[in-house]
């Protein structure tokens, strides 16, 4: 009890220290993750229904500070990135318990079409936030192993927030990590079964070079020019 009540007065002492102007502070969220997360990436749902005081705190604060244009390229990013992740996590504790994100939002409207983000008083969706803003806007497709959806098979949510002054190593541990990890991907000189993110956003990872070259770039195996290429099936089970 008293460690949630730290946790929350922690976070709320950040929004009101927190400069408007200047980029936002992010060291709330990795404590509610650092406390809630394992270094594997299972989240502890039901110890974070517990901290949802703190969660919408820093949610509050990313609201209502959106990025500003005298932000670096960094900075902004690592707040996409930052509210995506969160505001999923968001979502899925509005639900809980669910086996699957995938079991949000109804028949006719996906979880990702759900406007339930308000940041600077704009309606959002996860789908915006990836495909309108983090992919269009910054083109790296090392966000793909940055933003989780909740997913087993997604990349294992960092138990720390994305940060401006380190962003590029976050970024290359994420893909080195999601890349090498063989519940994720299997992968030999001469075949590879990889997961269907490259599949799925394969023109992400193919702009300036071939996929094989692109995963070559992080794989601890290094794939042969030729090797046969297969996806494999997704589980979309919770990441818990």
């Amino acid at each position: 009890m008293f460690s949630k009540f730290l946790l929350t007065l922690t976070v709320l002492m950040l929004i009101v220290a927190q400069p408007i102007a200047s980029q936002v502070s992010h060291v709330s969220w990795t404590a509610i993750l650092k406390k809630n997360v394992s270094a594997s990436g299972n989240v502890d749902y039901r110890e974070l229904l517990k901290d949802r005081t703190a969660l919408d705190a820093y949610l509050q604060l990313l609201s209502v500070n959106p990025p500003k244009d005298n932000w670096t390229v960094n900075e902004q990013k690592a707040y996409w990135i930052n509210a995506y992740n969160a505001f999923t996590i968001k979502l899925i504790l509005q639900n809980y318990p669910v086996k699957s994100i995938k079991s949000i939002g109804g028949f006719f409207k996906s979880p990702w079409d759900v406007e339930f983000i308000n940041i600077d008083g704009t309606a959002y969706t996860l789908n915006h936030i990836e495909h309108e803003i983090l992919r269009k806007e910054f083109d790296d497709p090392r966000i793909h192993f940055a933003i989780v959806c909740a997913s087993r098979s997604c990349p294992n949510l960092r138990n720390e927030a994305f940060d401006a002054s380190r962003l590029d190593t976050q970024l290359d541990e994420q893909a080195t990590a999601f890349i090498n990890d063989i519940s994720k991907n299997k992968i030999f000189t001469d075949e590879i079964e990889i997961s269907k993110i490259f599949d799925w956003f394969k023109n992400d990872f193919t702009a300036n070079k071939t996929l094989i070259e692109f995963l070559n770039k992080y794989s601890k195996t290094k794939i042969n020019p030729k090797a046969s290429v297969s996806y494999l099936s997704y589980d979309w089970s919770l990441n818990e």
